[in-house]
């Protein structure tokens, strides 16, 4: 028997959603009717789809789809030309000037608002300081500052000239940011003198300097006081923010970009090879965001929209594009979620009157783990909906997160798609009840489904989760290397896209997220995702944070080792004994672990996802592929220990 729905709408919910009104308003009778009738019939439904959200064309397009060059290289409303800065800001600086469209709140408390009307205008004068210094059609800019409003200005002025931005993480060190910028060919760098995190000044203009120092191609630096140090210009090519933003730049003209033309390269950081460059454009990544905003996230006109990520990952985009195109409000937070106090995301949701907020597993557990010090002191007063991506829930943390934020009355919309994607490719809604972890399905438009290794549709069975219709949002191919493209995501089975990922439908039709399925470890033939062994290593133990990796085996094939984290205060002693009982009694004991390390923490990426490759790899001596967006490299130091690894190079 089921068990019952964790959260289910109340008719009020239910009767106010966007995805309810878009059903009707579709000829659609049901939601599973609008999926069915989407998956069969793409052409129509992206057409209902951007006339529903009031996409601003400055050519029509000749029709939705194209896929004669193949369905992985399909080109979206050819003919049609149009620029996501005009839907995403200026239409609705037309209808509504005074309506809020960013907040920008940093760890010291300070915050700045602009209203549609400040935006374009601040972005205007941008755009033309940009084109003052080489910026054009078909440049490359790369963005690497912190999550701070001038981002979210930069990224729009880019899109109005028709250059390509490309956003990085404002964690990077200099090799990662010299290598996107060279694979990018960039041509400008806006950067920052410093980000503040834990009250701490983290110099970022030294970093961008010694990158920029090995890229004879780079002709400019514009350089962002964050810190409120001043900004020091040292070399010929770096000039101050302030001098290209200037109150007397006039207008230059908004380009207008054929649909597939690139309006940004977004970098994925895989464990193996150089990182990829997806290719966005202007009717992509902008148009797909508004979608999952819309009938997803149910954001509404006005509503204020916070995400705790950053420009360098693709929910910064999706943050600013998703937010905008519906006439919302981004709230950026810049700095440490959990500083002074971690209450302290919670503090700034009130404040600022985020109705709906975006938060990842890891950092719940980070804040899990604190106990009373992260508990909400009163209900967030405007918050109506939760939002989670990047990685499996544990029971346990799902738990908490809808019982001690959102008071077991907010939904969590799961959430999971990727880089590539645009956006998402299957979600959570707020007009179908949920379980803890659970998604609804895929996204309307996404005919997504669960594959057995034979290529067949399976439910009731863990498999792959694959595409079979091309979308909107899915990158229009890697940078500069289409066959790595196809090789990547085509190359399983026939014009269907492999995601890469381990799901999974219940007999209730509810769908759930398992992992990385080139994570899936294999014990005497016997499958199990990472997530479920490091959900039961959580269960009843002292363990905060866990992963699961498979290691050779002469007997089994693999067998399963647990890297283990303890709670702050526990004793580590007890804790793999507890950890093999708890996983012997939830897996069965073909699964229980042929070791259970306690180390000092997690080897991640720097957006909190835990590099378990690299943790296997490291651990049996084998090379552990890209670092370059691995937090904190001494974390390798303990794994290396206890496998007898060679020395990453």
């Amino acid at each position: 028997m089921s068990a019952e729905p964790a959260w289910s709408p109340t008719d009020e919910q239910a009767r106010g959603s966007r995805l309810g009104h878009f059903i009707h308003r579709s000829g659609c009778a049901s939601y599973p009717e609008l999926c069915e009738k989407a998956a069969k019939e793409p052409r129509w439904f992206w057409e209902v789809l951007v006339k529903e959200l009031g996409v601003v064309w400055s050519t029509p397009y000749r029709e939705v789809m194209d896929t004669s060059a193949g369905i992985p290289f399909t080109r979206w409303f050819p003919g049609g030309r149009l620029n996501a800065y005009e839907s995403a800001v200026v239409r609705h600086r037309r209808t509504d000037p005074d309506r809020l469209a960013l907040i920008g709140e940093t760890e010291n408390g300070d915050t700045r608002r602009l209203t549609y009307a400040g935006l374009e205008d601040i972005v205007e004068r941008t755009a033309a300081g940009f084109r003052a210094i080489g910026v054009e059609r078909g440049v490359a800019v790369g963005l690497y500052l912190p999550l701070v409003i001038e981002n979210a200005i930069a990224l729009l002025a880019c899109a109005k000239l028709g250059a390509v931005a490309v956003p990085l993480f404002s964690g990077f060190g200099v090799e990662a940011i010299r290598q996107r910028l060279a694979d990018a060919d960039a041509r400008v760098l806006i950067t920052a003198d410093a980000a503040i995190r834990r009250g701490r000044t983290v110099p970022m203009q030294p970093l961008a300097a010694q990158a920029a120092d090995g890229l004879p191609q780079l002709q400019r630096v514009v350089v962002v006081n964050c810190a409120g140090g001043g900004v020091s210009l040292r070399r010929d090519l770096d000039v101050a923010w302030e001098d290209v933003v200037r109150p007397d730049r006039g207008r230059v003209p908004t380009e207008a970009m054929a649909s597939d033309e690139p309006l940004m390269l977004l970098y994925t950081s895989g464990t193996t090879g150089r990182p990829k460059g997806t290719v966005h454009g202007h009717a992509g990544l902008p148009i797909k965001s508004a979608q999952d905003w819309a009938l997803a996230m149910d954001v509404h006109p006005g509503e204020r929209v916070m995400w705790i990520t950053d420009m360098g990952w693709v929910m910064g985009p999706l943050l600013v594009f998703g937010s905008l195109m519906l006439g919302g409000t981004a709230v950026f937070y810049d700095g440490a979620p959990d500083h002074p106090n971690p209450a302290r995301v919670w503090a700034v949701a009130e404040r600022q009157g985020v109705t709906h907020l975006g938060i990842s597993p890891t950092l719940t557990r980070v804040l899990m783990a604190a106990g009373e010090r992260a508990v909400p002191p009163s209900p967030i007063s405007a918050l109506r909906v939760l939002a989670s991506t990047g990685e499996p829930w544990t029971p346990e943390a799902w738990t908490w997160l809808f019982e001690v934020v959102g008071r077991a009355q907010v939904p969590i919309i799961n959430y999971s798609g990727g880089t590539e994607c645009g956006g998402g490719l299957v979600s959570g809604n707020v007009l179908t009840p949920s379980r803890p972890g659970s998604f609804a399905g895929p996204i309307p438009g996404i005919d997504a489904a669960v594959f057995n290794e034979q290529g067949q549709p399976v439910s009731g069975e863990v498999g792959e989760l694959v595409v079979r219709q091309p979308y909107l949002g899915m990158t229009l191919g890697f940078w500069k290397d289409p066959q790595r493209y196809l090789d990547t995501y085509w190359s399983r089975w026939p014009n269907v896209w492999m995601h890469g990922d381990w799901a999974l439908i219940d007999p209730d039709g509810l769908w759930y997220i398992l992992g990385r399925s080139d994570d899936t470890i294999k014990v005497a033939g016997k499958r199990v995702g990472p997530a479920e062994v490091e959900a039961a290593a959580l269960d009843g133990t002292d363990v905060a944070e866990a992963a699961a990796v498979g290691v050779p085996d002469p007997l089994k094939g693999q067998s399963v080792v647990v890297f283990a984290v303890a709670r702050p205060d526990a004793d580590p002693a007890p804790i793999p004994s507890a950890v093999s009982r708890s996983v012997e009694r939830s897996l069965g004991k073909p699964f229980k672990p042929a070791a259970v390390h306690v180390i000092p923490r997690l080897p991640k990426t720097r957006n909190g996802k835990i590099l378990r490759r690299v943790i296997r790899n490291v651990f049996v001596g084998d090379p552990p592929g890209d670092l370059s967006s691995i937090d904190d490299m001494a974390s390798l130091d303990a794994i290396r220990a206890l496998g007898g690894g060679k020395p990453a190079p």
